[in-house]
C-alpha cells in the first residue's frame, strides 16, 4: 500500500507522474471537476443570497463513483497530495477534493506541475505549498456571478424570444460580433484614386502635392494631376536605413490561440486541446514527458533553467550573434505570474528529432511553440530599407525598398513570418528617371471586417474580457448556440444572435457591456489577492442586477411564434414552429389547452447495404437530436455507426469504412484509406 496519495485531473497526466514518483506514490485522477453548484434553491441558482451568497455543492452526474474510490484511496494513505492544473480553476478543483472527500489539513499538501517532466515533479513533490483559499473564493465567485447571469438571463430570453442562452462573457463577444455587422451594414463606400509611375524595375506612387498630402476624391481631380505630370522624374531625396525587425515574446494562451489559428488554421477550442496532450505527456518510446509547459497563462516569463541551455543552445547551432535577450512583460495589470509562458520542456527535445510520436496536428502545435519560444531568445533581424522620393512638377512620388541583411530570429522563424526583399536600383541624387507609364486606378473605402476567431480573441484580451483559460470555451458556446454562423472563417450574427444582443442592450445595457465587465475582471483579481471580500463584490452586483431582471420579465415583449400556414386537426388554431429541448418542432398555438404535436415526416437517406443482413443503413437521429448511421431492419439488426459509411469495404479486413472527419477510416481495424 502507497503511504502517498497523488490526486491530478487528467487519467493521461496520472499515468504520466506515475512512472517518474515509482511506487511509494499511487497516483489517480479526478476527471476534471467533481461538483458544482445544485440546482435547487430560488430560481434554481444553488446560491442562498440572502444568507451571503452561500453555494450549495452536489456530485457531478456521473462523479458519484469516483469520489467514493477517491475517499477510498484517502483513507488508505497517510499524505494526500493534490495537483490539480496551477491555475485559479485548478485550485477550486484542490479545493472541492478536500472538502468532499473529507481531508483534514494535516493530511494533505498542495503541488503544482507547471511541467510535466520527470525532475520537475520530483522538485514539486519536494516543495508543496497549501491551497490559495483567496484563489478559490475568486474562482467561486466567478462561478456564482456566472450562474446568476446565465440563469437568471437565460430564464429570461428562452421565455420572451426562444433564444438558448446569455452569459457574462459570451454576450460581449456576441455584442462585438453584432456590432461589427451593423457598421458593415451602415458603410458608406467612399470614392478614391491612385496615381502609380511605372518603371522597369520599381512603382513609385503620389502622396504628396509640394509639401502637403494628397487625397484624389474623384476622376475629374486624378485626371487634372495627369495632365500637370511630364515624362521626366526627378529623384528628389534617397534615404537608407537599417531597420530592426524584432521578434515577438514567448506565447500566453491568447497568443497562441490567435497564432494557430492565423497560422495553422485551428480553432481555439483545438489548440487547446492539442496543448493540454503536450503538456501532459507524450510517449517518446523510451520516455513519456510532457512536451510543453503548462498552456493556461498570461505571463511571457521565462525560468533561468529554460533560458540558459537555450541560449547555449542558440550560440552553438546559429553562432553567437544570433543571441537576443529575454522578454519581459510592459503589462502590469491582471497578469497571473504564478508559472511562465508556454514553452518547451526542454529545449533539445526539437520537433523534427520526435516527428514520428507527435500526429500531424500536436507536430505542427508543438513546432510552432518550440521556434516562437526560441525566436524569443534570439537577435533582432534587419532590414536595409531604401526611400527614394521623386519630383513631378511638385508632385511627389514615393518608392519603398528593403533587403534582409540579418535574418536574426527569422532563421528559425521564417516559416511563419513572410520576408521577402524588394530591391530598387541604383540611383543617384538628381537623376532623372523617365515613363509615359502611368496607372490611374479608382477605389473604394471597404467596410471594416468582420471578426476571425483570432481577431475576436485579441480584441477581448485588449478590453480585458474574459481570461485567455475561458475564449475557446466563449467561442464554442456562440457557435454552439446558433448566434454566429462562419462565413470564410469570419463571424456573422444570425437573426436569432442580432434580436438577442438587442434585447439585452435594451434592459441590460449599463451591466452588459465591456467597462462594466472589464471592472468585473478586475474585482476577481483583486479577491484573488486578498484585497475584496467575495461576497461583498456579489451583493453589489446583485443589488443591481436583480430587480433589472424583474423588470425585464415584466416589460419585455414575448415574441410570437412563426405560423406555419397549417390548421390544427384537432382544434382547429394555427399551428406554429416552437422551439424545444432536441430542435424546433411544430405544435399548436393553443397549447396548454391543445397539446397536439405535429409528427415530423422522416425521410430516410439510404446510405449503403447492411453488411449484416442485406438491409440498408440509413441517416438516422438519436433522442437527443444527434446524426447516426443504422440499419433500417432495427431492432431485428442492430448495425449502427456514428460516422457516415462511405459503402466501401476494408481491403485488409472487409468491414465497411467510415467518413472520419477528413479521412476514410475503417470501422473495425486500424486501416485508413
Amino acid at each position: 500500500m502507497a503511504k502517498n496519495l497523488v490526486i491530478v485531473e487528467s487519467p493521461s497526466k496520472s499515468k504520466t507522474i506515475g512512472k517518474y514518483l515509482g511506487d511509494d506514490y499511487k497516483v489517480v485522477s479526478s476527471k476534471g471537476h467533481i461538483r458544482d453548484l445544485a440546482t435547487s434553491g430560488q430560481y434554481g441558482l444553488g446560491v442562498d443570497v440572502l444568507n451571503g451568497f452561500k453555494p450549495s455543492y452536489i456530485a457531478i452526474k456521473g462523479k458519484k463513483a469516483t469520489i467514493k474510490e477517491l475517499k477510498k484511496d484517502v483513507k488508505d494513505s497517510d499524505m494526500v497530495y493534490l495537483a490539480s492544473d496551477p491555475d485559479r480553476e485548478g485550485e477550486a478543483i484542490a479545493w472541492h477534493l478536500k472538502d468532499a472527500l473529507g481531508i483534514k489539513d494535516s493530511e494533505y499538501k498542495r503541488v503544482l506541475f507547471n511541467e510535466i517532466t520527470h525532475d520537475k515533479v520530483l522538485d514539486a513533490i519536494k516543495n508543496p505549498t497549501v491551497i490559495d483559499e483567496n484563489l478559490v473564493k475568486s474562482q467561486e465567485t466567478r462561478r456564482i456571478l456566472d450562474r446568476i447571469i446565465g440563469f437568471r438571463l437565460s430564464k429570461l430570453l428562452q421565455s420572451k424570444i426562444g433564444a438558448k442562452s446569455a452569459g457574462r462573457v459570451q454576450s460581449i463577444a456576441l455584442k462585438l460580433i453584432v456590432d461589427r455587422e451593423r457598421e458593415i451594414e451602415a458603410f458608406n463606400p467612399e470614392e478614391y484614386w491612385t496615381i502609380t509611375a511605372i518603371f522597369d524595375q520599381y512603382e513609385a506612387e503620389l502622396f504628396k502635392y509640394k509639401t502637403e498630402d494628397i487625397e484624389l476624391h474623384s476622376e475629374e481631380e486624378a485626371n487634372h494631376v495627369l495632365d500637370m505630370l511630364g515624362k521626366e522624374y526627378t529623384v528628389e531625396s534617397i534615404e537608407k536605413k537599417e531597420r530592426a525587425r524584432k521578434s515577438k515574446a514567448p506565447f500566453i494562451t491568447s497568443t497562441l490561440q490567435q497564432e494557430a489559428s492565423t497560422k495553422l488554421g485551428f480553432p481555439a477550442k483545438k489548440t487547446m486541446s492539442i496543448a493540454q496532450k503536450l503538456y501532459e505527456g507524450i510517449d517518446l518510446g523510451n520516455e513519456t514527458v510532457g512536451l510543453i509547459t503548462y498552456m493556461r497563462t498570461d505571463s511571457i516569463r521565462l525560468s533561468d533553467d529554460f533560458v540558459r541551455p537555450a541560449m547555449k543552445f542558440i550560440e552553438e547551432n546559429y553562432g553567437k550573434k544570433y543571441l537576443g535577450h529575454v522578454k519581459h512583460s510592459k503589462k502590469k495589470d491582471n497578469v497571473q505570474d504564478a508559472h511562465e509562458g508556454i514553452r518547451p520542456t526542454s529545449v533539445l527535445r526539437e520537433p523534427l528529432k520526435i516527428k514520428q510520436y507527435l500526429s500531424n496536428d500536436e507536430f505542427k502545435l508543438y513546432s510552432l511553440i518550440y521556434k516562437r519560444t526560441l525566436a524569443s531568445l534570439m537577435a533582432d533581424a534587419c532590414v536595409n530599407q531604401t526611400t527614394i522620393i521623386f519630383d513631378n512638377n511638385d508632385y511627389k512620388f514615393k518608392t519603398v525598398g528593403s533587403i534582409l541583411i540579418f535574418d536574426g530570429y527569422l532563421k528559425i522563424y521564417k516559416d511563419y513570418e513572410s520576408n521577402e526583399d524588394k530591391i530598387l536600383p541604383e540611383i543617384g541624387d538628381n537623376e532623372i528617371a523617365i515613363t509615359n507609364n502611368v496607372d490611374c486606378s479608382q477605389h473604394f473605402t471597404k467596410p471594416p471586417a468582420r471578426y476571425t476567431e483570432a481577431k475576436l480573441i485579441k480584441t477581448l484580451e485588449e478590453l480585458g474580457i474574459g481570461r485567455p483559460s475561458t475564449y475557446a470555451t466563449i467561442i464554442d458556446t456562440i457557435k454552439s448556440r446558433d448566434y454566429v454562423t462562419l462565413e470564410e472563417k469570419k463571424f456573422k450574427p444570425t437573426e436569432i444572435g442580432i434580436e438577442t444582443t438587442d434585447k439585452l442592450q435594451e434592459f441590460f445595457s449599463d451591466l452588459i457591456n465591456t467597462d462594466y465587465t472589464r471592472d468585473m475582471e478586475t474585482d476577481l483579481d483583486e479577491i484573488a489577492d486578498g484585497k475584496l471580500v467575495w461576497n461583498e463584490v456579489l451583493k453589489k452586483f446583485y443589488d443591481l442586477f436583480e430587480p433589472r431582471v424583474k423588470d425585464a420579465f415584466s416589460d419585455m415583449e414575448k415574441k410570437a411564434p412563426k405560423e406555419t400556414g397549417e390548421i390544427c386537426p384537432e382544434c382547429g388554431n394555427k399551428l406554429v414552429v416552437r422551439k424545444g429541448r432536441y430542435g424546433e418542432f411544430v405544435a399548436c398555438s393553443n397549447y396548454p389547452e391543445c397539446k397536439y404535436i405535429k409528427k415530423e415526416e422522416v425521410k430516410e437517406e439510404q446510405v449503403c447495404d447492411c453488411p449484416n443482413c442485406g438491409g440498408k443503413i440509413i441517416e438516422k437521429k438519436s433522442r437527443r437530436g444527434k446524426v447516426f448511421y443504422g440499419c433500417n431492419n432495427y431492432p431485428k439488426c442492430k448495425t449502427a455507426f456514428w460516422d457516415k459509411p462511405t459503402g466501401e469495404v476494408c481491403p485488409e479486413c472487409g468491414k465497411l469504412l467510415l467518413e472520419k472527419k477528413d479521412k476514410i477510416k475503417c470501422s473495425e481495424c486500424d486501416y485508413e484509406k
